[in-house]
């Protein structure tokens, strides 16, 4: 891009060329040059905008946990309505579907970036704790519904959902995994403790 130019939204611009790099090439492809290069953008556009390149990525991680939490406010004011089970699919394909699998070993890979990390996120893995927040506040909706059982111990369904979520979505060259997948495992997670009528 000719100097003097002015980008539009230069920050968004450049996490949306960082999530194309990470999807198609995944996390040790992701450099600044293949950030502005895929941004079509000089190499220091980026570093007038962040510090470096790990406060780039974790300004990144931040904006896509930004995006789970809205997420789960949309999932929680669902709660009593639609069938839990596609509820739950739901939520953790929109999760997952997106670059989430590829930041969560971005995170887990770049020791630096982690601690950036941990000021927002004390502790877990960053993006998948949210998910998990997400998950659990909607399971607890529901038990106030009656539609997960009070007895239902959360704090160990959300994460095993997530879990096993992201272990469906993690395999890049087979493509995702179909909605009867994910709901096949949804429902197998949680049938000891939905409440629904069929």
């Amino acid at each position: 891009m000719p100097t003097g130019v002015a980008i539009r939204d230069v920050r968004e611009q450049l996490f949306a060329a960082a999530e194309r790099v990470l999807l198609r090439d995944g996390p040790s492809a992701l450099t600044s040059r293949a950030v502005t290069t895929e941004a079509g953008c000089a190499k220091g556009v980026l570093h007038r905008h962040f510090t470096d390149f790990d406060d780039f990525l974790a300004e990144l991680v931040r904006n896509r946990i930004v995006r789970v939490q809205l997420q789960s406010h949309e999932l929680w004011e669902s709660a009593g309505t639609g069938r839990v089970t596609a509820r739950l699919a739901g939520a953790l394909t929109e999760v997952f579907q997106t670059v989430a699998v590829a930041l969560v070993g971005l995170i887990t890979s770049r020791d630096v970036l982690r601690a950036r990390l941990r000021e927002g996120t004390p502790s877990g893995v960053p993006l998948l704790t949210e998910a998990t927040a997400m998950i659990a506040g909607y399971l607890t909706a529901e038990q106030e519904y009656g539609r997960i059982a009070a007895e239902a111990d959360v704090r160990v369904l959300a994460p095993t959902l997530v879990g096993a979520g992201h272990l469906l979505f993690a395999d890049r060259h087979s493509g995702p995994p179909s909605e009867e997948e994910v709901a096949g495992v949804v429902s197998t997670v949680i049938a000891a403790v939905v409440r629904e009528r069929s």
